[in-house]
């Protein structure tokens, strides 16, 4: 067990890859328990480097830069599980690391990722490894239509995702796909798409939100609301489920597990994201400390915060492309709360920002 002696300090520095809206609310939320943030992001002009202290500007493998990045920071974070491996093994050899390579490297490959959930007794949709035309053919064959063919690496919000719905649509997407490692999975007929934000500190301790329901469109996360329409059983059993995955990975800091429902009483796990979750930003005026505060507080070796709700029901919906142009009208409605991302400019399918509403309160 690491002493509580190692606890860093107000005043200690934060670094975190990539600098998103997800690293933007990790310095705001390290900023207000006294940290400054140090963001490391190839692209200017980034997010978070506007609300942090300093902002490297460097490629992924530029090993200088990544050094003196090293330098100026006391433990080292990540915002999205995209960050390359090679960079983060670099600076494991010159900082602390929160959460560590494991778990970017496990849920980095989809099927590294599912073998893993597997080799725990948690159940996955049924998989095939795709590396040619005639693996995915034989895949097909084995688990049947609709499936869906997935990249292995670097797929988020419906990028690198076909839905395969009839046969011919088999070379059609391999060729879209442009001949990269992939996997196919099987179509689970869920009811509902839920998932579970915890944190897990260095001494083993878990702080679970409670669960949440969830919404996409387009392969993009619509709405969460919490309390998820779920028994109080399979909550209990979807949480027991990600503090597993999360204690085999060591992981320290945020975790995100989602979760198809299956038959009211079968949970099947999706994905893992090793990092705060857009499903968790409901969180941030729903909670008395949100998934930030409680990241930032894991990293640095504090104690875990309370995940208590504040009011009956709580539903966050994603401003997507356009949508943010509502910004005035929604942060006038009741108990409403604009989150934006300073992103500079507005694309078709672009996270600018997020709203949270309050039910019940009165």
């Amino acid at each position: 067990m690491t002493p509580a002696s190692d606890r860093l300090a107000p005043g200690s520095t934060i670094g975190i890859l990539g600098g998103g809206q997800l690293g933007r609310m990790l310095a705001v939320a390290a900023a207000e328990l006294g940290f400054d943030c140090v963001i490391y992001e190839p692209e200017p002009d980034c997010p978070a480097g506007r609300v942090a202290a300093k902002c490297f500007t460097a490629a992924w493998d530029d090993q200088e830069a990544l050094a003196a990045f090293a330098d100026r920071v006391d433990v080292v974070t990540f915002e999205f599980e995209n960050v390359p491996a090679a960079s983060l093994a670099f600076l494991e050899a010159r900082a602390i690391i929160r959460p560590g390579l494991k778990s970017l490297q496990l849920t980095q490959d989809r099927l590294v990722e599912k073998q893993f959930i597997q080799s725990l007794g948690l159940e996955t949709a049924p998989f095939a490894v795709c590396d040619s035309l005639e693996d995915l053919g034989r895949g097909v064959e084995t688990i049947g239509l609709p499936a869906i063919l997935k990249t292995r690496t670097l797929g988020y919000d419906g990028k690198g995702q076909f839905r395969l719905s009839q046969i011919t649509d088999v070379a059609e997407a391999w060729a879209a796909l442009g001949g990269r490692p992939a996997i196919l999975e099987g179509f689970v007929p869920f009811e509902r798409e839920v998932s579970v934000i915890l944190a897990r500190a260095i001494d083993g301790s878990v702080a679970a939100y409670d669960v949440t329901e969830n919404v996409h469109q387009g392969g993009i996360l619509h709405t969460s609301t919490v309390p998820a329409q779920i028994s109080d059983g399979l909550a209990t059993k979807a949480i027991a489920a990600a503090a597993q995955l999360a204690a085999a990975l060591d992981h320290i800091g945020v975790l995100a597990v989602e979760f198809f429902v299956v038959g009211g009483d079968q949970l099947v796990v999706n994905e893992i994201a090793p990092r705060v979750h857009n499903s968790g930003h409901w969180t941030q005026d729903g909670c008395a400390a949100n998934q930030f505060q409680q990241h930032i507080r894991a990293v640095v070796h504090w104690p875990l915060a309370s995940t208590q709700r504040h009011a009956p029901q709580v539903v966050m919906t994603n401003l997507i492309g356009k949508d943010m142009e509502a910004w005035a009208d929604l942060s006038g409605q009741p108990d409403t709360f604009v989150h934006l991302y300073g992103k500079r400019s507005i694309r078709e399918g672009r996270k600018m920002g997020h709203a949270i509403r309050l039910y019940g309160l009165g």
